[in-house]
């Protein structure tokens, strides 16, 4: 896949410090391990690291292309899905290629369209253009790959992780109220845009900038448009099958190994099906991955959010598919040593054990393969949580996967909650994401809703997977592409109502209509079971001990910051105040341990310094 890093800077001749672009650029090694390169100017300077995919002979960047009476150099961390459309299309326009990767089809496609090239990609990315007058950046419709920046005394400093710009000597760790609210009111989620680090932010999906000597100019190119849905319920099944079918043969388009992930639930299972026949087709047999834990069937308990457990139906679709399956089985002790390994990943406190986990699985997989295709995002696309027709989560005047704010508000201080006001800051959010849904004229109340809440799932819930899923993946030099993600789909399906998406009155009954015929019955309608995580009690045990010894360091910020005798209180009767998740549908009393040794280690490792 790639990283990225710049730093432009118009008042003076920067060309001389090349050590700062390579320290920024080394930050990145993990995203891209197989190659480094380098591009120095008077006003600019552009790194990249390189995982080779596409063409692994070629592709070097930055990479140069002139047009337009102008020399363009390009920095690219992405895969384009109409990559052959392109080039046949630019082609017909006189160009011509040196190479077969998708970089050199970006850039040309910028040279030709400019901006407007944005409106013909379909893949996901981010990627820096320059052309000696300014620099121009652009990120994915739907945030599949990152982006932050930072604009300290009129320099553009940028990166594909917040570790890159913090590198910079410009930029300083600095966290203040709105950054602490971040962390302890919204956390592991974040505001859309929100850097959490003092005067960094995020490119927001579905934006581009530029900065020249005028400033800068932030612009969005892209967003759900509401509109009636005119398909009957056969066409729309059509569709859909149609739409999904391609989204998955487009992303399995590569020249090193490729993957699956198999959970044996709804979503993998429809990739893997997909993906097993494109191999079959040409001789070979798909490889496919799980995730388990020690002990789990020992210790699993059936509860509302997770149904069953994943082991009998992984081996039952991996059968029924015809692959060559792997399973990853961890335990305790190297899910909580992978803690930090997570925040490194992130940058900042996570999903806890269900980033660790991710972590080391990708760390396996990364062993075979380097290419995997993972079931992410088709929830929040089809209405496969609870809380899109649950109506006590549905009509709840806030995010439904943030109920626990106020017994988060338990854990902290009494100086941090007079600073942050957890429960104020959450709403104020709310009502700016409220604020922004693309509204249907005419449509009912309880329509009106679940377009807002399908919006609040984009641009927030998913939001975090998908950086959840990057960052563990790229962490370890694994490209995880996510077929559901394909923003044709989101702009079909946003429209389609609810009764139709409710299809038997099943979530995703829909999507499982449309893929009649590719899955067991059983398989296709097995009720929705989300990422697994460990169950065994030595995962308590052991976060708690941690957490034990993190609140009676003198040397930690952490005890500052929360209500250290509540905690204590709350781990010696062992959670029982926490048998709700307080975030999503996983997160319970023991991920809000870990969670809170994640922010310990975040604040030593970042050497983050409250202002």
């Amino acid at each position: 896949m790639c990283g990225i890093s710049g730093w432009v800077n118009f008042s003076r001749d920067i060309s001389g410090e090349k050590k700062i672009i390579e320290k920024m650029t080394e930050t990145l090694i993990p995203r891209g391990p197989d190659a480094k390169g380098f591009y120095l100017s008077n006003h600019a300077l552009l790194g990249h690291r390189r995982l080779s995919v596409i063409d692994p002979a070629n592709g070097a960047q930055p990479m140069t292309g002139e047009g337009r009476g102008k020399k363009y150099i390009i920095i690219y961390n992405g895969e384009l899905y109409n990559t052959q459309e392109l080039r046949n299309e630019l082609i017909a326009k006189g160009y011509h290629f040196q190479t077969r990767c998708d970089t050199e089809v970006l850039l040309l496609s910028f040279i030709e369209w400019g901006p407007e090239c944005l409106n013909k990609i379909n893949g996901i990315f981010v990627f820096a253009v320059w052309d000696g007058e300014s620099i121009f950046l652009a990120r994915d419709r739907l945030g599949v790959k990152p982006l932050f920046y930072a604009l300290p005394d009129g320099n553009l400093i940028f990166g594909s992780e917040l570790k890159a710009l913090l590198s910079h000597p410009y930029i300083e760790p600095l966290i203040d109220a709105e950054g602490l609210a971040e962390i302890f009111a919204l956390g592991p989620s974040r505001t859309p845009g929100n850097g959490v680090f003092k005067n960094i932010k995020e490119l927001r999906p579905g934006y581009f900038l530029s900065f020249s000597r005028k400033g800068l100019m932030v612009q969005k190119y892209w967003s759900l448009e509401s509109k009636p849905h005119e398909d009957g319920f056969e066409k729309t099944v059509a569709k859909v099958r149609e739409l999904v079918i391609d989204a998955i043969e487009r992303q399995l388009v590569s020249d090193v190994p490729i993957c699956t992930f198999l959970s044996g639930g709804l979503d993998s299972s429809i990739i893997t099906s997909i993906a097993a026949i494109h191999c079959h087709n040409k001789g070979e047999r798909l490889s496919t991955y799980s995730i388990d834990y020690v002990d789990n069937e020992k210790f699993f308990k059936v509860s509302e959010f997770q149904p069953n457990s994943d082991s009998v139906w992984v081996e039952q679709a991996s059968k029924a598919l015809n692959t060559q399956h792997y399973q990853v089985l961890l335990d305790t002790p190297q899910i909580v040593e992978a803690l930090e390994e997570a925040v490194i990943a992130r940058d900042l406190p996570g999903m806890a054990d269900i980033d660790s986990s991710l972590y080391l699985f990708c760390k396996e997989i990364k062993k075979n393969a380097t290419v995997a295709l993972s079931g992410e995002c088709a929830d929040e696309v089809f209405g496969g949580y609870p809380w899109f027709y649950k109506s006590d989560l549905l009509e709840l005047e806030n995010f439904p996967w943030l109920r626990a704010v106020q017994e988060r508000e338990k854990i902290l201080s009494k100086e941090l909650l007079t600073l942050i006001n957890p429960l104020a800051y959450a709403q104020k959010r709310y009502q700016e994401t409220l604020a922004e849904v693309p509204r249907l004229e005419g449509e009912s109340f309880l329509e009106n809703r679940r377009r807002a809440m399908f919006y609040m799932n984009f641009t927030w819930f998913m939001a975090n997977l998908l950086d959840r899923k990057d960052r563990m993946s790229m962490a370890n030099g694994l490209e995880v592409r996510v077929p559901f993600c394909d923003h044709r789909i989101v702009e079909y399906v946003w429209n389609i109502p609810w009764e139709m998406k409710f299809y038997l009155n099943r979530e995703k009954g829909l999507l499982r209509k449309a893929m009649e015929g590719f899955l067991p019955e059983e398989i296709l309608w097995r009720k929705k079971s989300p990422y697994p995580k460990t169950h065994n009690p030595s995962y308590l045990n052991a976060v708690v001990k941690k957490l034990m010894t993190i609140l009676n360091d003198r040397d930690s910020l952490l005890p500052q910051l929360v209500n250290v005798s509540y905690i204590k209180e709350l781990m010696q009767t062992d959670l029982k105040a926490f048998t709700q998740p307080w975030f999503g549908q996983l997160m319970t009393g023991p991920q809000l341990l870990a969670y809170l040794i994640q922010v310990d280690i975040w604040l030593k490792k970042y050497k983050v310094r409250i202002v």
